[in-house]
């Protein structure tokens, strides 16, 4: 049949969250530019996929809650949403199924729907974190999920590895942003030659803030006095500006604070190093080619509870992705002002140290580059229209 006479193919998505609802975002865009027909989308996202034509089954917000206490004062509802999500599923009986992150809510949907649907081609956008902690979810997973599009060029091998579904590695959101994250020639000169501009991350979380703040104050103490001309820059959530602004009234040196992701990544463009909290940043530090020092302090009963569950050499997604520790980290008792005050400067000045991780950047640059021309939306794109409409096997009859 001709495109012209084709019939446009379902494409049923589930997002969970915010970061998910933009990633279902761009592979709708991508789908509707590759398909011979556009294709027809239901589901369930936010604000960015509204925008892409989806009529949501219900708030995104019913559903985006974070930490334990607000899951279990919201279980009732999310368990709701989990069975009307999947009776949807069923009663639409798309050509495919994409459940977008957020694993606690929409793993639950696809078991359900494939329960019901055993030959619908379910595909998972975004790997949950096998690789750390739970592996055995990995061969779990080939019950109820066909192919996984991971974020993380390792991600692949390790569910290879761990015996989980077909993986392939579609590109992290973050290679599309480097003009944002990258400095201009003018801002790559003022990096290197101005007087340095450091990074003072302590984290989104108000448990961090808490754990952080005082001990990267002292650690910023340190570095003015062994460079008199640095300025500090502490890129601030909303959410927690005053009780931020609060914390860094009594340092020694008094941080710039910026609010915004505009106003963060023009930091990051003019930054010569950075002091971070454990988490994403690092990433966008490393894509971003700023040396970075990597802290993280958590409460002993949390420490004990990683220390059984983790199954991971290193915090850091950088070191993860190089499989070595290319950022210094310094966790739990390591975090104290002496030895980051110590790495940092070694960062902060010419030197092996800073001359040793900017080369392990442009090895993170090649790992995660895509063929020219291919971004993460089209590669996910290209492998879900490959899988949809063709149904599995029926596990009974076997056709």
């Amino acid at each position: 049949m001709s495109a012209a006479g084709a019939s446009p193919l379902h494409v049923y998505l589930v997002a969970g969250e915010t970061s998910g609802d933009e990633l279902g975002a761009r592979l709708m865009l991508a789908l509707r530019a590759a398909a011979p027909v556009p294709p027809r989308f239901s589901g369930v996202g936010g604000g960015a996929m509204a925008e892409q034509g989806l009529l949501s089954l219900f708030p995104l917000e019913d559903i985006a809650v974070m930490g334990f206490l607000p899951v279990i004062a919201r279980l009732p509802t999310l368990l709701a949403r989990i069975r009307r999500t999947a009776e949807a599923v069923i009663a639409a009986n798309p050509d495919i199924l994409v459940i977008i992150d957020s694993p606690d809510f929409t793993h639950r949907v696809a078991k359900r729907v494939r329960a019901r649907l055993p030959g619908l081609p379910i595909v998972d956008y975004v790997s949950p974190s096998v690789w750390a902690w739970r592996p055995g979810r990995a061969k779990k997973m080939r019950g109820y999920v066909d192919h996984v599009l991971a974020l993380l060029p390792f991600e692949p091998a390790a569910h290879q590895r761990l015996g989980g579904p077909e993986c392939a590695y579609v590109g992290h959101p973050l290679i599309e942003r480097f003009d944002e994250l990258r400095p201009s020639p003018a801002e790559a000169l003022a990096r290197e030659s101005g007087a340095p501009s450091i990074l003072i991350m302590p984290g989104s979380r108000r448990s961090e803030i808490t754990r952080l703040l005082d001990v990267f104050g002292q650690t910023a103490a340190r570095i003015s006095r062994a460079l008199p001309g640095a300025q500090f820059v502490l890129p601030a959530v909303a959410h927690l500006e005053s009780e931020i602004r609060a914390g860094v009234s009594g340092w020694a040196v008094a941080p710039t604070i910026i609010l915004g992701e505009a106003a963060k990544f023009a930091a990051f463009r003019g930054a010569r190093a950075a002091l971070a909290a454990s988490g994403t940043v690092t990433l966008e530090l490393a894509l971003s080619g700023v040396p970075t020092v990597l802290a993280y302090r958590t409460s002993r009963i949390e420490e004990a509870i990683m220390r059984a569950l983790l199954h991971v050499r290193w915090a850091g997604l950088p070191n993860l992705i190089l499989d070595r520790q290319a950022i210094p980290e310094f966790i739990q008792r390591d975090c104290v002002p002496g030895k980051l005050s110590a790495a940092l400067l070694g960062l902060a000045q010419d030197g092996p140290e800073r001359a040793g991780q900017l080369a392990a950047f442009a090895e993170i640059d090649r790992l995660m580059s895509l063929p020219t021309g291919e971004s993460p939306g089209s590669r996910a794109a290209g492998i879900v229209l490959g899988l949809a409409g063709k149904r599995r096997p029926d596990p009974i009859s076997g056709c």
